[in-house]
């Protein structure tokens, strides 16, 4: 069962998927930037029929509605503190907690910061150590910092055949994206300024010095730590998964035919070995 639902926090309203039985063990999901909920499948739906409880929220990182209250702070290590205020707010404890691309880097960020109620880590294709984020998309945070501008030179990403090809969404995935699946994903950002707004303020707060800071003390997170990596990712390099998986401490799967974007490209392995690694 699936309900659709929203808490009101410090920042603003996260509207989330919450699915499976109430009394699962917790699993929450951080999507990365100009995505939301749906980047992840159906690895939540999947996991939620093994009895786990799934939350899958919307976090205030483009794709998200409403936009947050004006007055927000909302860098990255912010951003992390809403994760946490997440979920404290839902009395959740022995949390896995999901990360992909920069929801990667803030999963880091929350660890490090306040790891408590948090038993598992589990990182797919994402952010890590000076890679915050890889060429292009650093120019794209440094663009983001100018909403007009941003806007205007958005307006392109209407066309689906732009949004989903190899200059868009494409390049994230080792399948063939509709743009109906990609639509929302970009619609929040073209037509509120308050979200554009959230996106200037995450994007001018960001620093690539975030994580190298955060790198020493991934090792010390007390919890299990499972690390799933595309080999084909053109971004976020296998090297750099095993690199991270070394820190951890943490069992490491390399995945053929995914790229970015894991869980839309192999939902049904993902979910697996999220499950496996539950013991």
């Amino acid at each position: 069962m699936s309900r659709a639902t929203s808490i009101d926090l410090t920042a603003g309203t996260i509207q989330y998927r919450d699915l499976g039985p109430a009394d699962g063990a917790p699993i929450v999901f951080v999507h990365g930037f100009l995505v939301d909920g749906t980047v992840w499948s159906d690895v939540p739906d999947r996991l939620a029929a093994s009895g786990r409880r799934c939350l899958v929220p919307t976090w205030p990182l483009g794709s998200h509605s409403p936009a947050m209250h004006p007055y927000a702070e909302l860098s990255p290590r912010r951003v992390a503190r809403l994760v946490r205020e997440f979920l404290d707010a839902l009395g959740l404890r022995e949390v896995t907690l999901v990360g992909n691309d920069s929801g990667g880097a803030i999963c880091q960020l929350v660890i490090e910061a306040d790891p408590s109620g948090i038993d598992r880590l589990v990182l797919t294709d994402c952010d890590a150590f000076e890679v915050f984020p890889p060429f292009p998309f650093n120019l794209l945070f440094r663009l983001a910092r100018h909403p007009r501008l941003t806007r205007a030179l958005f307006q392109v990403v209407r066309i689906g055949a732009i949004r989903t090809g190899p200059l868009g969404f494409g390049a994230l995935v080792d399948r063939r994206l509709s743009a109906a699946e990609t639509l929302s994903w970009v619609t929040p950002y073209l037509t509120d300024a308050g979200v554009r707004r959230d996106v200037a303020d995450f994007a001018r707060a960001w620093s690539r010095a975030d994580l190298v800071e955060v790198s020493p003390s991934l090792g010390s997170f007390p919890g299990d730590s499972l690390v799933v990596w595309a080999r084909k990712d053109r971004f976020f390099t296998v090297a750099l998964g095993r690199r991270l998986a070394r820190v951890l401490d943490a069992r490491l799967v390399e995945l053929d035919d995914a790229r970015t974007y894991l869980a839309l490209d192999q939902p049904e392995r993902l979910a697996a070995e999220i499950l496996a690694d539950a013991g």
